[in-house]
C-alpha cells in the first residue's frame, strides 16, 4: 500500500521498505510505505510477528532495510542517524538502563546528550508519577521503569516521540498514568508520535491515524475517524431463505469482512457502511430488525487481522 500523505510534510516516512531475515524466506516487511505528518499520532498495529518492530528499527536507523528507504524530518535516517536522533525521544517495550543508576543519575547523564534538556520537567513528571528518584533502576517495578523512560524521553522536548509497545505488561494504574501523561503532552506541545501497542483502548484515546500490518504487508492506513465511520457491526434476521449457504449475500454492498450465522440471524462486521445504503438494506424483503452499531478500534482490529487477541506478548 502506498502512503496517502505527502512525504514532503512528513516527520516520519518509509518508502517501499523491504526487510528479509533470510534470502529464501518470506519478507518480514514487503514494500511498506508510511508517512506520518507533523503533529499527528500514528498508531502502527499488528499481531505478533506482523513486522511492527522491524519497521520501527528501520525508521530509527537501527536496521538497514534490504530495499526501500526511511527518513526522519526529510533526511535519510540510515545516513544521518546521529544528527537526527537528537530530535527524537524513544520509549522501548522493555525499558533498559544500567540497573545500579537511579532516575536522578540517568537524568544527569541524559542532560549531557541533549542541548534542549529540561531536568525540571523530568523531575516534575517523576513526582507526579510518584516514582522515587534515588532508587536504583534495576529494583523499580516494570511500571515505574516505563514511567522513568517516558519522563526521560520527554526531557529533551523531542519533535518526535517513538513508543514501541511501552505499556505491555503494566497494570491498569500504570497504563492510565502513562497515557494520561501522553495526552497532556500532546495537548501542550503537539509532539509527533509514532506508537505501536497492544493496548488498543489506550491507542483509541489518542491516535488520529492508524496503520495495520498483516503478514508483513500494510493492509490499512487511514485516519481513525474515517476507519470508525466505515466499519460497523450489522445484526439482523433473514427470512428470505432457509439455505444457510446463501446467508449474508445481501451484504455485498457493505464489503463484509466477517459474517457469522447465529441462531437468531446474521451477525456481520462490514467495512463500507453508509447510512443511506443501510436504509435501503433494512428495507429489503426478508431482512428483519436490522441494527447497525459502532465498533471500537479493538473490534475493528480483530475483524481485519483475525480472531486471536492482540494482548499476548511475543516478537513482532
Amino acid at each position: 500500500m502506498s502512503a496517502t500523505l505527502s512525504t514532503e510534510t512528513a516527520v516520519v516516512s518509509a518508502h517501499r521498505v523491504v526487510v528479509r531475515y533470510r534470502r529464501d524466506a518470506k519478507p518480514a516487511l514487503e514494500e511498506i510505505s508510511v508517512s506520518v505528518p507533523r503533529g499527528s499520532v500514528y498508531a502502527l498495529l499488528g499481531r505478533n510477528g506482523a513486522g511492527k518492530s522491524s519497521l520501527v528499527r528501520c525508521l530509527l536507523g537501527q536496521q538497514k532495510p534490504m530495499g526501500g528507504s526511511c527518513a526522519l524530518f526529510g533526511a535519510d535516517v540510515w545516513k544521518n542517524r546521529a544528527r537526527l536522533m537528537a530530535k527524537v525521544g524513544v520509549v522501548a517495550e522493555d525499558p533498559d538502563a544500567p540497573p545500579a543508576m537511579t532516575a536522578r543519575q540517568l537524568a544527569a547523564f541524559f542532560s549531557r546528550l541533549y542541548p534542549a534538556w529540561s531536568g525540571a520537567s523530568v523531575f516534575d513528571r517523576l513526582r507526579r508519577f510518584d516514582v522515587p528518584t534515588d532508587t536504583a533502576f534495576g529494583i523499580l517495578s516494570k511500571g515505574q521503569k516505563a514511567l522513568v523512560s517516558l519522563a526521560l524521553a520527554l526531557g529533551s522536548a523531542p519533535d518526535l516521540l517513538v513508543l514501541d509497545d511501552p505499556t505491555l505488561g503494566l497494570d491498569a494504574v500504570a497504563r492510565a498514568a502513562f497515557f494520561d501523561e501522553l495526552v497532556g503532552e500532546l495537548a501542550d506541545r503537539g509532539t509527533t508520535v509514532l506508537l505501536t501497542s497492544h493496548d488498543l483502548a489506550g491507542v483509541e484515546k489518542m491516535a488520529d491515524r492508524v496503520g495495520i500490518l498483516k503478514g508483513g504487508k500494510l493492509v490499512l492506513d487511514e485516519s481513525l475517524e474515517s476507519l470508525k465511520a466505515r466499519f460497523r457491526r450489522l445484526r439482523y434476521g433473514n427470512e428470505a431463505t432457509e439455505d444457510p449457504a446463501s446467508y449474508g449475500q445481501e451484504l455485498s454492498a457493505f464489503e463484509a469482512v466477517k459474517v457469522k450465522v447465529r441462531g437468531w440471524g446474521i451477525d456481520a462486521v462490514v467495512s463500507n457502511y453508509g447510512d443511506e445504503s443501510f436504509a435501503r438494506f433494512a428495507a429489503l424483503e426478508g431482512v428483519v430488525d436490522a441494527e447497525a452499531s459502532a465498533l471500537s478500534l479493538e473490534e475493528i482490529f480483530v475483524a481485519v487481522v483475525g480472531e486471536a487477541s492482540p494482548a499476548a506478548k511475543g516478537n513482532a
